[in-house]
Parts: C-alpha cells; structure tokens; sequence
C-alpha cells in the first residue's frame, strides 16, 4: 500500500529561532504589533510504500530520526494516511 506522510519539523521551543525572532521584527516594522514569538520550521510531504499503516508510521518515524530532523535542535510530528 501507499501512504503519504505529512511531516512538520520545528526547532525546540528552549532554543532560539533567529529566522523567526527577523520574521517577529519585520512584522511589527510593518504594523503588526500583535504578533509575538513567530517560529520557523519546515513541512515535508513524502509517499512511502509498505505493508500497514503502522509499518509506514515506522519507517517515516525512523527517516525522521535519521535525516530529516536534527533531534539535538528540533522536534518532529507527523500524519500519515493512505493514498486515494
């Protein structure tokens, strides 16, 4: 079966995100005083062959681990679901 996973990684809410801190200051020079705390992160989406939906859980759960999150700077979730 194939399954797409949806994976967000953001950097740890205990260390500093400088590209959201310059995305907090630019938005209040234009006017956006509200916004506070803007953080950074990245959004990958994958299509992964395997048996069930827990061995895809398995398989995107490793990836993650291993490459597509730094696990010392950042945390990861993820969704999967079958492919339509």
């Amino acid at each position: 079966m194939k399954f797409i996973a949806e994976i967000n990684v953001m950097p740890l809410k205990a260390l500093l995100d400088p590209q959201g801190k310059a995305v907090t200051h630019s938005m209040h020079s234009i006017g956006y005083k509200s916004v506070e705390n803007v953080r950074i992160g990245k959004h990958i989406s994958l299509e992964i062959e395997a048996d069930n939906e827990g061995h895809a859980k398995e398989k995107v759960d490793e990836a993650c681990k291993k490459i597509l999150s730094n696990p010392v700077m950042e945390s990861y979730e993820f969704e999967i679901r079958p492919m339509n």
